[in-house]
């Protein structure tokens, strides 16, 4: 393929139905929805959602990022997050603004019930940090890592790129179609992918997206389902199928692998918020029963929402002196709750057991 090969034009949405509606795409449609509705409900069952929001959100921003060759460890994103550092690494800031992104685009969702090309385009700058925005210089094309060899060619020309995002825009906001909500995020994840939008952060955008769409339409309450550690352990695959169905316009492979993603992330996650549940009745049980007297459900939680405490965080949640912050977080170490850990002048104080859990 030549540098300036030319790219298959993108159709526009929506594809006809018995593409994108055999039965077997059909039949795992159901399975995907039926997961993610066993997600929902237990993700109510936990008190405390800014626990799960937090925990997951997190762990996300790590793997998205981790597709993109951008890698960094949970105790260094945690520790940028809480102690003022200005030395992170720059593989640490990109995910920490990618965590900025996620909040920033539910805030859109939350706010308005919709979104615009310039809320995506807002998403996208909060996560690169420059204002590039879409693409009006021709050149941009995807490589394969390892030969060089020119894999893809996204549409080159602006107003093509911006009538192609006004297409999708609409078809993503649409929530009264026919069409399996899920099949419908297969659908778009393509598309998004396939405009290519940005300079940079096409893929991470598009992730992000994903969840957005999930909590328009209802299918989650909460952002806790990210597909992004399916896609790291089905990488090639994920990047073969999306190459397979812009050369050969069949949707069928394609359509399957994002519900099989949905299904596998959903199953994974219930048992995650299963163990964290678990982890915070036993918890709650042990603070109770060997430290009565610094017993507070807040306390505890606050353990559950930052796994890297330190005492400004327990100040400001029991409006206590720090003092008695300092001595609760000691009193919690004493008895084996948590580790503490010097970083700079900061000491902070690590819930292992939980870190365990979302590393898992």
């Amino acid at each position: 393929m030549g540098q300036n090969a030319p790219h298959n034009p993108l159709d526009r949405l929506p594809p006809a139905r018995e593409k994108v509606e055999t039965i077997e795409i059909l039949r795992q449609a159901n399975k995907s929805t039926a997961a993610l509705a066993e997600l929902k409900g237990i993700a109510k069952t936990i008190p405390n959602q800014a626990m799960l929001i937090n925990a997951v959100v997190l762990q996300e921003a790590k793997d998205s990022s981790e597709i993109e060759n951008i890698i960094t460890t949970q105790d260094e994103i945690y520790k940028a997050l809480t102690v003022n550092k200005t030395k992170i690494s720059s593989e640490t800031k990109e995910v920490v603004n990618y965590r900025k992104a996620i909040f920033h685009g539910f805030d859109f969702v939350k706010r308005q019930g919709f979104l615009r090309v310039n809320d995506i385009v807002s998403i996208q700058q909060e996560l690169v940090d420059n204002t590039a925005g879409i693409r009006s210089t021709p050149g941009t094309v995807l490589k394969n890592d390892k030969t060089g060899e020119i894999v893809y060619t996204p549409p080159q020309d602006r107003p093509e790129i911006l009538d192609l995002l006004s297409d999708f825009i609409n078809h993503f906001n649409q929530n009264d179609q026919e069409l399996s909500p899920l099949i419908n995020l297969a659908i778009l994840h393509y598309q998004f992918e396939s405009i290519h939008p940005f300079y940079d952060g096409n893929g991470r955008t598009g992730r992000i997206l994903n969840i957005l769409y999930l909590m328009l339409n209802g299918l989650i309450d909460v952002p806790i389902l990210y597909l992004s550690s399916y896609i790291i352990e089905n990488k090639s695959e994920y990047y073969r199928l999306l190459n397979k169905t812009n050369r050969t316009g069949e949707w069928g492979e394609w359509i399957i692998f994002m519900l099989k993603a949905v299904e596998n992330t959903s199953k994974k996650t219930i048992e995650k918020i299963s163990k964290i549940k678990n982890l915070l009745e036993l918890t709650i049980d042990k603070v109770q029963t060997e430290s009565p007297k610094i017993y507070k459900k807040e306390l505890v939680e606050l353990l559950f929402e930052q796994p890297y405490s330190k005492i400004d965080f327990v100040v400001h949640k029991l409006n206590v002196e720090r003092k008695a912050a300092s001595r609760y977080l000691q009193e919690l170490e004493n008895i084996g709750i948590v580790v503490s850990q010097k970083v700079g002048r900061e000491t902070l104080y690590i819930n292992k057991d939980l870190i365990e859990i979302l590393k898992q």
